[in-house]
């Protein structure tokens, strides 16, 4: 003999299972600060290690970078390290930071020239 009943859906069950569902976020969540994520306490001044194949240029380039996110820049702070094949060159540039955004979109820029192949 088989069963042929079907199971009847129990609405007090269905009720207070809708009864207990997340209410809707009525209130708005507070953006975070960029400047509180960030250990770099600004205004700092920051050294940034820039690398590339040894070319013509590429101090400039890497200078010029540097000029357009921080105008007070002194590109006769730039230290300079060459590989040990002479093949690369290590290219430190120090600038003034003044928010995690202005860092950000120096690496971007840094990172995107043809000439340079590693940003730190």
């Amino acid at each position: 003999m088989t069963d042929n009943t079907t199971p009847i859906e129990n609405t007090a069950t269905t009720a207070a299972t809708a009864a207990t569902a997340a209410p809707a976020a009525t209130e708005t969540t507070p953006v975070p600060d960029p400047r509180k994520e960030s250990l770099i306490e600004y205004p700092s001044q920051f050294p940034i290690k820039v690398m590339g194949a040894k070319v013509d240029g590429i101090v400039h380039a890497i200078t010029q970078i540097a000029e357009q996110f921080d105008p007070a820049f002194d590109a006769t702070t730039v230290e300079l390290r060459e590989s040990k094949a002479g093949n690369y060159l290590g290219v430190t540039i120090t600038v003034t930071a003044t928010s995690r955004e202005q860092l950000d979109d120096l690496y971007r820029a840094l990172s995107a020239h043809p000439m340079v192949k590693v940003v730190l």
